[in-house]
């Protein structure tokens, strides 16, 4: 990392960049990936692909207005012959909420993306900097839709799907400079109450969506299987804030991770079979309670289970020997996570690689920070990778 990189970076940390699933705020990822673009020019890299995906993914069902994608660019940069092989590199330059600021004390990086992503973005290029003479093709793709639940549907996917893939593909998120072989996908099963509300003085009136979604959401917790390489988060369960007031309509999220097409298999069945059962055990337990009895009868009537995203491909676990003695391999039996390298399995060899934690360098969280001799190392495995795949090539 020398001083332009560091600058470069606080411009990318001062740029709001969480998209649209994430927050109604401005969002600024075409600014962000116009300094990246620029910055990658000047170490020899040209503009293959800039512009938003054509239409969302219908693995997402979203409902949203006609500037949702406009406003979250894919970049594709290429250096080197188009005939030669290439190692691509993927890096999302948006970020989760909230935004904070940005700053650096010589030592640590502050600031949304500081180690998710924007720090290993800049160090990337860092590392293709040293690796400039290396005589191989090397494409970066630099993505909007990693973060809010997006899954790379409208970011890496297109893109994949264009050609825009290596012989070799490094995924940069924090792995702790270990490179991780597989990835898990995940789908988000969305429970909805639509019900009569009631007032506080008559709750028997209405539907009591608070207490049939906590009941749900218990009852999902405990009854759900654990797949293998998945893990279960019971998420957002929201009716209303009103204190004298019974809700009649809300919603219960889940997030369920797999490692596996046969796993999302299994999940899938179990929500919908355990979720029937569920509500028949609300109906039996509340039937002949006051307050709940006209919940309990309409429970299965009101109850709707619908799908923000599932089908997503999972990262099958695979061999990639130019890595090996280089960086660590993640230990097989430490759970993976779930990134847009999942787009290619069954596409080419993928590995997901980067400095710092998820956990360690508060990413996704308060105080967020990336420092910069993690950066500086990783530019250096960076720098490797592009002269062994160089090498491996001729």
């Amino acid at each position: 990392m020398i001083a332009s990189d560091r600058a470069l970076l606080l411009c990318l940390l001062e740029l709001p960049t969480a998209g649209p699933l994430e927050t109604s705020a401005e969002v600024r990822l075409w600014d962000a990936m116009r300094l990246y673009a620029d910055a990658a020019a000047d170490i020899g890299f040209e503009v293959e692909h800039f512009a938003p995906a054509a239409t969302l993914s219908d693995l997402v069902p979203l409902d949203v207005g006609a500037d949702f994608l406009a406003c979250q660019p894919n970049l594709v940069l290429r250096r080197g012959p188009r005939d030669a092989p290439a190692v691509m590199f993927n890096v999302h330059l948006d970020t989760v909420a909230p935004f904070e600021p940005a700053s650096f004390d010589g030592v640590r990086f502050h600031g949304r993306g500081a180690i998710d992503a924007k720090g290993p973005a800049v160090a990337l290029l860092a590392g293709l900097r040293a690796a400039a003479n290396a005589d191989c093709g090397v494409l970066v793709q630099a993505v909007s839709g990693e973060e809010g639940g997006a899954m790379g549907t409208f970011g890496t996917r297109p893109l994949v799907e264009a050609g825009y893939v290596g012989a070799l593909n490094v995924f940069c998120e924090p792995t702790g400079l270990r490179y991780l072989p597989r990835c898990t996908a995940a789908m988000t099963p969305s429970i909805q109450i639509r019900g009569d509300d009631a007032i506080d003085d008559q709750p028997d009136v209405g539907h009591n969506a608070t207490v049939l979604l906590g009941f749900l959401a218990q009852h999902l917790a405990a009854a759900l299987p654990q797949v293998p390489n998945g893990q279960m988060c019971v998420a957002g369960l929201h009716t209303g804030s009103m204190h004298n007031r019974v809700y009649g309509s809300g919603e219960l999220l889940l997030n369920l991770s797999y490692g596996s097409s046969a796993s999302a298999r299994v999940l899938e069945e179990a929500v919908s079979a355990e979720l029937t059962a569920g509500l028949a055990a609300f109906t039996e337990r509340f039937g002949d309670r006051s307050p709940f009895r006209r919940t309990a009868q309409d429970a299965a009537k009101i109850t709707e289970l619908s799908w923000r995203k599932r089908g997503l491909p999972a990262l099958s676990t695979q061999d990639v020997p130019l890595l090996d003695g280089l960086v660590p391999r993640w230990p097989d039996d430490e759970p993976a996570f779930t990134c847009d390298a999942i787009w290619l399995d069954g596409v080419a060899p993928a590995v997901v690689l980067g400095p710092g934690s998820l956990d360690g360098n508060n990413a996704h969280a308060p105080g967020e920070f990336a420092l910069e001799a993690d950066l500086d190392r990783f530019a250096g495995v960076v720098r490797d990778i592009v002269l062994r795949f160089a090498e491996s090539v001729r």
